[in-house]
């Protein structure tokens, strides 16, 4: 009889569990590939445009090395094309940086690049 009692709790555990992960909202981070299939690249800065980022969120940022990077930059760093000396620069060629919340801007320094509309500005709730 307390083997059957048993099996009984176990069983009734395991729905209780299943119940809670059914009605628990489990965040997972999303990684989006920076400008679609054709990766980061000029003309991207629409990219974003309609997109729910969440903080978390993992940017995959996709070039040939040597060809661009990708420099964290803040607002004025974005509006101006400039980024600061002590910015962190990216230039792997397969990049992933994580969002934090509220805006994130993100630029290539190589000359004109930027300037060519390969920079991108992501808010993150």
């Amino acid at each position: 009889m307390s083997q059957g009692r048993g099996s009984a709790v176990v069983a009734a555990a395991a729905v209780l569990c299943l119940l809670i992960a059914l009605n628990s909202e489990v965040a997972q981070a999303a990684t989006y590939k920076v400008g679609g299939a054709g990766g980061w690249a000029f003309n991207v800065a629409g990219w974003p445009k309609g997109k729910n980022f969440k903080a978390g969120d993992v940017l995959l940022f996709s070039y040939t090395k040597g060809a661009h990077n990708v420099v964290v930059v803040n607002k004025a760093g974005y509006d101006s094309c400039k980024a600061p000396s002590n910015a962190k620069v990216y230039s792997s060629g397969k990049d992933q940086i994580k969002l934090v919340k509220g805006k994130n801007f993100f630029i290539c320094t190589f000359p004109g690049h930027c300037a060519s509309a390969m920079k991108i500005a992501v808010t993150a709730t």
